[in-house]
C-alpha cells in the first residue's frame, strides 16, 4: 500500500528526492550496487573509500527507503548481501544522465570499466577510451 507522508520540506519532487539521495556518498553505493558489487567489504573498496561508519548509515537508510534490499549470507558473525530493489535500479537512469552530464560539461571526468548487465554507462566508459586513444596517438 502506497500512503502518501508529510513532505519534510515541500511536495517537490527534487527536493524529496534529495532528502533520501542527496548526500554524497548515496547515489555512488547505488552505482556500485548496479555495477555488481553486493558485500559491505566489495562496496567499502569503491574508488572513492567511503567511510565505513558512513557506509553502514547509507545502506540502512537506503533500505529504509525501499531501494536497497539485505539478505544474510553467514551467520557467525551475521554479514549480509545487498541488491537494489526495482525502485533502486530504476535509478540507474538518473545516474546514466549524471554520466552524460559530467562528461559533457566537467573536463576530464570518465565512467567506470566494470559493465552492468546491458549497461550504457560501460559503453560509454568504452567510446571514452576510444576518443582518448584516438587524440593521444
Amino acid at each position: 500500500m502506497n500512503t502518501v507522508k508529510p513532505f519534510a520540506r515541500s511536495a517537490c519532487a527534487i527536493a524529496n528526492s534529495l532528502d533520501i539521495l542527496g548526500d554524497k556518498w548515496s547515489l555512488l553505493v547505488v552505482r556500485d550496487l548496479l555495477h555488481g558489487k553486493h558485500t559491505y567489504g566489495e562496496l567499502a573498496l569503491s574508488p572513492e573509500r567511503i567511510p565505513t561508519n558512513i557506509l553502514a548509515d547509507r545502506l540502512k537508510r537506503l533500505e529504509s527507503a525501499g531501494i536497497v534490499t539485505s539478505t544474510p549470507y553467514q551467520q557467525r558473525p551475521v554479514r549480509y548481501s545487498y541488491a537494489l530493489t526495482s525502485k533502486g535500479s530504476a535509478l540507474g537512469e538518473v545516474l546514466l544522465a549524471f554520466v552524460r552530464w559530467g562528461k559533457q560539461h566537467i573536463p576530464g571526468t570518465v565512467t567506470l570499466k566494470q559493465r552492468p548487465p546491458g549497461g550504457e554507462v560501460a559503453a560509454s566508459a568504452a567510446h571514452s577510451r576510444r576518443t582518448r586513444a584516438k587524440h593521444a596517438g
